[in-house]
């Protein structure tokens, strides 16, 4: 089917501004951009023009698999860039995520995130991975790299268009871009035959290695050995990353991650789960540890955001363990002077509310578009918001494939109607579960 009958936004250079490069890779440039009409920052993939074709495909994918955890297209941009030259470019308009990436957070952090996060990062790739296999698609590049972050780092599968430009380029003894980039590490003992032709067991053996570096903190091999040729051979002789140190980090449900991780990565694909038998492993790991997400959200901002942590590397290794289980025992490495907060008190998670109703209010109404294209779980904050919402509304909210359109919904049919008591309520959820997005809002 023809690009115009499934993408036909068409995004011009007059209807951008504030432009920044954020990034390059094998298909061109990555821009954020500011669209006018929108009122929110918007991720632009500027194309090569040997690669155009299939990165247009890419775009035609991520439609067709539009859902919470894959990333959103917008339509495609035409027109010139803001650095005074008057070629038109082309290039696919999407989501803009602040955070970045796994890979980013990673280095960010210096080692692993704390558990709850690092098992929701787990189960929502699961999700996002499952969607597209019932969808007859594949993704062929799943890295950390490629799984995005929201400003409350909730995981969006990214660039699974493009991996099949990537793969066909891995299937060659080259050192080409791709290889550099580190797909290869990501690859399955198969997959290095130069006659392979991806199928679904090859997502499923690069989840098993994706694992292993989420809950590492680290990426797969290291430096001196990540040379492209000794991975084949390692890897196709079945050596697999050492799974030791994150065994010895102890947490609830973290044995059955490994086994997990470890059926992913099976040498025989025949033996490999499905995706959707691996959903049932990490739902019930992540169910353990939901209570804390929100803790380990604010523990990891409050991380990131501090101008000393970097100065503390040996801190790494004991942040995972900030968030462990009653029932588990700690590892008796970690470091004594990080605090380790075993119960969240009230006043922890809820900071203190002093705006009246209206102030509130008003901060909704000026925030609309961000709230639309920022605010995750939107399910749990229409739960939390009780009968405020109507049973024939909150269907409809359900029934909405993405969190910006269910947003959108619930802006249009419950708060534009409920008044100021209603945006106070969601005001009050928002700060008490996603307080950085508030923050960054100026709520």
């Amino acid at each position: 089917m023809a690009l115009q009958s499934r993408l036909t936004e068409r995004i011009g250079s007059e209807s951008l501004e504030n432009w920044k490069s954020v990034g390059s890779g094998g298909f061109g440039q990555v821009y954020k951009a500011m669209h006018k009409g929108w009122g929110f920052d918007v991720a632009i993939k500027i194309l090569r023009d040997d690669v155009g074709s299939a990165v247009f495909e890419e775009a035609n994918l991520m439609n067709e698999a539009s859902c919470e955890f894959v990333l959103r297209v917008y339509g495609i941009f035409e027109g010139v860039l803001p650095d005074g030259g008057t070629l038109k470019q082309k290039g696919i308009v999407m989501d803009f995520m602040q955070r970045g990436s796994v890979q980013d957070l990673q280095k960010d952090l210096s080692g692993p995130p704390p558990w709850p996060l690092a098992f929701r990062l787990a189960h929502q790739v699961a999700v996002g991975m499952n969607f597209l296999h019932s969808k007859k698609l594949m993704h062929s590049d799943l890295k950390p790299s490629n799984v995005l972050l929201t400003d409350d780092f909730n995981a969006k599968l990214a660039d699974f268009g493009f991996s099949r430009v990537s793969t066909s380029a891995l299937n060659c003894n080259t050192e080409t871009t791709e290889v550099a980039g580190g797909s290869f590490k990501y690859m399955p003992p198969e997959a290095f035959d130069i006659s392979y032709r991806p199928v679904r067991s090859f997502d499923i053996y690069s989840y098993g290695i994706l694992l292993w570096s989420v809950f590492s903190g680290e990426e797969p091999y290291p430096n001196n050995q990540a040379v492209y040729s000794l991975v084949k051979v390692k890897v196709c002789e079945g050596n697999r990353p050492s799974c030791k140190e994150i065994v010895q980090r102890k947490a609830d449900g973290l044995e059955e991650m490994v086994d997990l991780m470890e059926r992913c990565w099976d040498g025989d694909p025949s033996k490999r789960p499905r995706f959707k038998d691996c959903l049932e492993v990490t739902g019930n790991v992540f169910t353990k540890h939901k209570k804390h997400i929100n803790a380990a959200v604010n523990e990891v901002l409050k991380r990131l955001e501090s101008p000393t942590w970097n100065d503390h590397p040996s801190t790494s290794g004991a942040f995972s363990q900030i968030y462990q289980t009653p029932e588990q025992p700690r590892s008796h490495d970690t470091v004594d002077h990080i605090r380790r907060p075993e119960r969240f008190s009230v006043e922890y998670l809820v900071p203190p509310q002093t705006m009246s109703d209206e102030d509130k209010a008003k901060f909704i109404d000026n925030n609309k578009a961000e709230l639309i294209k920022s605010v995750s779980e939107v399910m749990a904050i229409v739960d939390k918001l009780g009968n405020m919402v109507q049973s024939e509304t909150y269907s409809v909210i359900k029934a909405q494939r993405t969190s910006q359109d269910k947003v959108r919904v619930l802006l249009q049919r419950t708060l534009h109607s409920g008044g100021a008591k209603v945006k106070a309520a969601f005001y009050d959820i928002l700060k008490t579960d996603q307080p950085h997005l508030v923050e960054r809002l100026g709520g």
